[in-house]
């Protein structure tokens, strides 16, 4: 069987066609970083009308790589939610409109689930049950995955999410959008030890997090220096990145044992942190746990999770949505008894 999925839930424009036998065949992507920079963050009518312009390139080069064409399509899986309620209609209606043209089953795909099932594209891909650790810029939250389908929510954040956390934060730092990336590559270059920040509901006894404190703790020491100079900039990116990874790796630890499990998946943007990877690989060693990551082309927001997600859904005969997009929609709403 072979799916066609689109991606658009935000800033992204992503098409992959996925076939239960052959496996990822061809994944095409196109971000708008770029055009957002100029604006400090995503402006949403300029992210809906830049999809509409890519959308069917990317799926014309991405039938074109996989030497197929549009007649050996046997369904077409979207994103319908959460994102922004322009970008993702823009998905929605391209899919809706081919499978009409084709006579061909749509499915509706939860952005969050594209992301937590993106990892069983890898190789090896983890076995269900898992527990899984979905870090973005949107969102952060500890799910105990037992099937396509069947999700347990263990954990959040309370406030900001990880991801956005690293962006606002980078802002502070004068780091320009998206600040992540750089606030990442510049804490490879800091002191570790020269600053300390908070880890905020550590010792929660409970498995939420928050990082909106953490952000005003930066806040706080950038006002606090006469110069924000390069090294001092790249000391305090390392004591911030330092505290957010001992939050995560401690939280998905507990998580881990509190449910019994032994494998631990990561998904989302963050997941291709390499401090946060180096970390959860070394606890989960000492502790004789493993830990599966999506690959890094597939840790941003993609048409293969989408496709994969769709082609599972079909597998287990089970739907999601119907032509219609939810901005808000809560993955632990998709559990199946």
């Amino acid at each position: 069987m072979l799916v066609l999925g689109i991606e658009s839930s935000c800033d992204e424009t992503g098409v992959a066609l996925y076939d239960t036998e052959a496996g990822l065949l061809a994944h095409q992507l196109h971000t708008q970083m770029a055009m957002h920079s100029e604006y400090g963050g995503v402006v949403p009518e300029l992210a809906s009308r830049d999809h509409i312009r890519r959308v069917l390139p990317l799926t014309t080069a991405c039938l074109a790589e996989a030497g197929r064409s549009l007649e050996h399509i046997d369904a077409i899986a979207y994103t319908a939610g959460p994102g922004l309620s322009g970008a993702l209609l823009v998905g929605a209606s391209v899919a809706n409109a081919l499978a009409f043209a084709l006579d061909k089953p749509t499915i509706a795909v939860h952005h969050l689930e594209g992301h937590l099932l993106s990892p069983c594209l890898a190789d090896p891909a983890p076995a269900f049950p898992f527990v899984a650790l979905l870090v973005s810029g949107g969102h952060t939250q500890l799910m105990a995955v037992h099937g396509v389908g069947r999700y347990e929510l263990l954990g959040e954040t309370v406030d900001d999410a990880a991801g956005e956390a690293f962006d606002k934060s980078a802002k502070l730092l004068g780091l320009g959008y998206p600040g992540g990336p750089a606030l990442s590559k510049l804490a490879e270059q800091g002191d570790v030890n020269r600053f300390t920040l908070p880890r905020p509901m550590l010792h929660s006894g409970n498995l939420d997090m928050s990082f909106s404190g953490l952000k005003t703790a930066v806040l706080n020491l950038v006002n606090a220096q006469s110069e924000l100079d390069p090294q001092t900039q790249a000391d305090i990116c390392a004591a911030f990145q330092a505290a957010i990874v001992e939050v995560l790796v401690k939280k998905s630890l507990a998580a881990l044992k509190q449910t019994g499990l032994q494998r631990l998946v990561i998904a989302g943007g963050v997941g291709a942190n390499r401090q946060l990877r180096a970390a959860l690989d070394e606890a989960a060693a000492r502790r004789k746990y493993t830990v599966y990551y999506p690959p890094l082309a597939l840790c941003t927001d993609n048409g293969a999770m989408i496709a994969y997600a769709g082609a599972q859904r079909l597998q287990h005969q089970q739907t999601a949505g119907a032509y219609s997009v939810q901005p808000r929609w809560d993955l632990a709403s998709l559990a199946q008894a």
